[in-house]
């Protein structure tokens, strides 16, 4: 059975509607208008347990309405949701004793308290026996290296060590599945570094399901293994890294440093163009289905002299981009 089972997941909202002006204003206060906005357009997927998944798309996709709902915070309109056999919404209470959820720009803390007092009260509300909670959070200090700062003020926190200290206290109550909603913005590198070592290892070695969404493709890359992208409410791409390069898009890049700045000519070469072109450096995608990175590589140094020079697939930024604009068309 999978840890998350999600059918015909269907979401809509009313939305106040008012024409502009002062006669649109007056005509609001005796007929309001209203407009349905479709958040979720039936949406399905399974995600089985110990997987780390990401949830990615622009702002306005759906992946918030999605991870209300997961976690029992809203209620959908159709459709049908369980996790760990639980339907979030109607057994709530018992729902989140099992699932933990992590926001960038929110914290579960008390903001004028240590974070030591933070955690005893997580542990009460949680009702998590005391040689339990000991022994795992003294186990969570140790790894995300809170030791310095848990006598201090959460208010007084810098923001990665306020993240680190929310993905502890997230963790707590030992849940099986983490909700994480952009843990890492604004994070200098190392905390980003430190934040991705840490959710990598409550997944391999706890076997914690973690859903992650971000905008950061970093973040994706380095941690997820499955994406799921959605935009306008529905799932546009649902498989691995390489599932998503072939949907959106087949071409690759070589870059060509030139021991002198010259006019690459690329007549004969079918499947190629020139990218960009900058003192000597000279981008050029190509389609490896046409001609082969060896093949190309051969007729490109046959025709200017090269320095140097690199093939690689296109940014994943750029990949992503490319599937948001095709699913909202």
């Amino acid at each position: 059975m999978a840890h998350i089972e999600v059918e015909n997941l269907r979401r809509t909202f009313q939305i106040a509607v008012r024409n502009p002006g002062l006669s649109g204003a007056i005509r609001g206060v005796f007929r309001r208008q209203s407009e349905e906005k479709v958040a979720l357009d039936c949406i399905s997927f399974q995600v089985e347990k110990g997987e780390l998944c990401g949830f990615i798309g622009p702002n306005g996709a759906g992946k918030s309405t999605t991870i209300k709902i997961l976690s029992g915070i809203l209620v959908p309109t159709s459709g049908r949701c369980e996790v760990a056999g639980l339907t979030p919404w109607k057994h709530r209470i018992k729902h989140v004793q099992h699932i933990g959820a992590v926001f960038g720009q929110r914290t579960q803390l008390w903001w004028d308290l240590p974070v030591t007092d933070s955690f005893d009260l997580l542990r009460d509300i949680y009702s998590v026996p005391q040689e339990v909670y000991k022994q795992r959070r003294d186990n969570l200090i140790d790894i995300l290296d809170l030791t310095s700062f848990l006598a201090t003020p959460v208010r007084q926190l810098s923001l990665g060590q306020r993240m680190r200290c929310d993905i502890a206290a997230a963790l707590l109550h030992g849940p099986s599945l983490l909700f994480l909603d952009e843990p890492t913005i604004g994070l200098d590198a190392v905390s980003k570094l430190a934040v991705r070592s840490f959710v990598r290892q409550i997944n391999q070695d706890l076997g914690v399901t973690v859903i992650l969404t971000t905008h950061d493709m970093d973040d994706i890359e380095a941690l997820c293994r499955r994406i799921l992208v959605v935009s306008d409410g529905r799932i546009l791409v649902d498989g691995s890294f390489e599932d998503l390069r072939r949907r959106a898009s087949a071409g690759r890049r070589l870059t060509i440093d030139m021991v002198k700045a010259a006019t690459l000519d690329l007549n004969g070469l079918p499947g190629v163009q020139i990218t960009t072109t900058n003192a000597g450096r000279c981008v050029l995608s190509f389609d490896p289905i046409v001609i082969t990175p060896a093949e190309l590589i051969r007729e490109v140094t046959a025709r200017v002299e090269v320095a140097d020079l690199f093939v690689e697939n296109a940014p994943i930024e750029e990949i992503i981009a490319n599937l948001y604009a095709g699913g909202s068309q």
